[in-house]
C-alpha cells in the first residue's frame, strides 16, 4: 500500500469543500493505483499563535511530503503558491506524483 500525499489549493475554501476534494482525490489515486492507500493526513485546522501561518503550514506539509510515495496534485494547484512549491519538490525530489 502507498503511502498518498495530496497537495490541493485551500485559500477561501471551507473545511467541508476540501474535505470533499481530499475525498475525491484518494479515489482518483486508488483508481490510478489500482491499490488502496494510506492517506498521509496534511491537512491542519490550526498553527501556532506565533507562527507565520502560510509558512508554518508549507513547512509542515513539506515535512509529510518527504514520507509519501505518491502526491496527488488536485485540480488547480497550479494557481496555488503552496502547491506550486509542493510540485517542485515531487520532481526535484523523485517523488512519483499523480497531476
Amino acid at each position: 500500500m502507498k503511502k498518498l500525499f495530496i497537495s490541493q489549493p485551500m485559500n477561501g475554501k471551507s473545511d467541508e469543500e476540501i474535505l470533499r476534494e481530499r475525498e475525491k482525490a484518494i479515489e482518483e489515486a486508488k483508481k490510478a493505483l489500482g491499490e488502496d492507500v494510506e492517506v498521509i493526513d496534511s491537512f491542519f485546522k490550526s498553527a501556532p499563535a506565533n507562527a507565520r501561518r502560510p509558512l508554518w503550514f508549507l513547512g509542515k506539509s513539506l515535512e509529510l511530503l518527504s514520507t509519501a510515495d505518491i502526491a496527488y496534485f488536485a485540480q488547480g494547484w497550479e494557481e496555488a503558491r503552496g502547491c506550486r512549491i509542493e510540485h517542485e519538490c515531487t520532481v526535484e525530489y523523485g517523488i512519483n506524483r499523480i497531476d
